[in-house]
């Protein structure tokens, strides 16, 4: 039962994901010099956001609900990784370079990702963006520790509408994540939307973006 318990709850982490990605979709869908097409577009993104947001504190409680009483986490690493061991860390590597490398310059929408691998380092067996984004923080906190404690005054996670990528208070995110030192993420997002994350992060931590290379499951596995 762990184990359907586990799937269930990763099902719907991923279907909040395609969710989101439905929402990107059906905007850059829209002719943006249609007036018309505008205006309706922008009434569908302001009622799809509010059933979102709904959905999310819906799905948040029911997860929380779920994983208090059976003890059953969405993954088996714990909340906090530690950095892997050299010969743990060449398992991965030897798994991870046995299936095809992407980069951050692609398209995301609608796929999965299995692990990643940043430069010396490397996970497999990711279920949903959000855990790579979460892996991918921690990560960063633990090689530049006071680069990463900035990131809530960082402009560049904050969006034109003023909306932080970052922040100590979670209750000024629409998702939190919760990372080290008392920080928080935004993880209301897509997986392209994590994407665009990842890259201002390596460029903050002056890390090379081609460094990252990420793989991602089988189209059968996916569940587009």
């Amino acid at each position: 039962m762990t184990d359907r318990i586990r799937n269930i709850l990763r099902e719907l982490d991923q279907t909040r994901e395609n969710l989101l990605a439905l929402s990107d979709d059906i905007w850059l869908s829209i002719d943006h010099n249609n007036t018309v097409a505008m205006r309706e577009g922008a009434d569908f993104k302001e009622k799809y956001n509010e059933k979102m947001a709904a959905f999310d504190r819906l799905a948040d409680e029911l997860s929380a609900l779920v994983q208090k009483f059976t003890k059953v986490k969405t993954d088996d690493e714990p909340a906090i990784p530690t950095a892997r061991t050299a010969a743990a860390t060449e398992r991965v590597i030897r798994d991870l370079d046995q299936k095809e490398p992407h980069s951050l310059d692609e398209d995301f929408t609608y796929k999965r990702p299995y692990g990643f691998r940043l430069e010396d380092e490397a996970h497999s067996d990711v279920v949903t963006w959000r855990r790579l984004y979460t892996l991918i923080c921690h990560q960063l906190a633990r090689r530049k520790p006071q680069v990463f404690k900035q990131l809530p005054e960082n402009p560049a996670f904050i969006s034109p509408h003023g909306n932080p990528g970052f922040s100590h208070d979670p209750k000024v995110l629409r998702w939190a994540m919760e990372l080290p030192d008392s920080l928080f993420a935004e993880a209301n997002l897509s997986a392209n939307g994590i994407r665009d994350q990842l890259k201002k992060l390596l460029v903050v931590f002056g890390i090379d973006t081609k460094t990252l290379r990420l793989y991602l499951r089988q189209d059968r596995d996916a569940e587009v």
